[in-house]
């Protein structure tokens, strides 16, 4: 390994890491899905870093058609660009499409009363939420909830790792092939690492909070916070 490389792949882990940690969204949506679905510690770590590794490779594979062709850096990082932000319209999109609909199911499941008169004269009344009633018959999970994952994993197949291409994997390609393949594994490693420690540490924190009267508005609150991270990348180009 030559000094030149060794700096690269140092280069890589740093650049992985700090991409990473500034971008919201390559942990915030797996935190505030998990809370909203009740997710399990497991289930949440696999649809991230299987959504992680769809988002490196992603950009690894039209580096490697890039560097293959011939084409300048500048016009991948066009394209990376132009992947980024339909990337981010997706994701504010899904936002917005699920914060209706956990609006909508707070509504439906909102508590009630009813007032009941018996024929001895005696009276009560309960109050109930009407999913909590009826749901373990109608559906035993939110269709919402079954599709999220998948269209989490569409969203990060579009989403680019912006760095990678132009500050590691051009520079290394002028050294040879083994290099490009070092420096690319490092930068993945460093960023599903990152991913890992981010949503677990966030996961923990958000379970600790106290929110059991807010439960029916976890799904819109979810909704809530991807049209949020989505419209925080667009505006300050995270």
């Amino acid at each position: 390994m030559t000094d030149s490389i060794l700096a690269l792949a140092l280069t890589a882990a740093t650049v992985g890491t700090l991409h990473t940690v500034m971008g919201p969204d390559h942990y915030l949506p797996f935190v505030v899905m998990s809370r909203a679905g009740q997710w399990s510690r497991a289930k949440t770590l696999v649809v991230a870093l299987l959504c992680g590794v769809a988002h490196v490779l992603s950009s690894v594979v039209l580096g490697i058609v890039g560097i293959a062709a011939g084409l300048a850096v500048g016009r991948l990082v066009e394209i990376e660009s132009a992947r980024g932000q339909w990337a981010t319209y997706g994701l504010i999109a899904f936002g917005l499409i699920y914060f209706l609909w956990g609006l909508r199911r707070a509504w439906r499941n909102r508590p009630h009363t009813h007032f009941h008169l018996h024929a001895d004269g005696t009276a009560h009344a309960h109050t109930h939420h009407h999913n909590d009633a009826h749901l373990h018959v109608h559906e035993s999970q939110p269709s919402g909830a079954t599709l999220t994952p998948w269209v989490l994993f569409t969203i990060f197949i579009f989403g680019p790792c912006e760095p990678l291409i132009p500050l590691v994997m051009y520079p290394a390609a002028r050294h040879s092939v083994s290099g490009v393949i070092l420096v690319t594994s490092v930068f993945g490693i460093a960023t599903l690492a990152t991913m890992t420690i981010c949503v677990l540490t966030l996961q923990r924190g958000i379970q600790k909070l106290p929110l059991a009267h807010l439960e029916r508005y976890t799904h819109a609150a979810a909704g809530a916070a991807l049209v949020l991270c989505g419209l925080m990348i667009q505006l300050l180009n995270l």
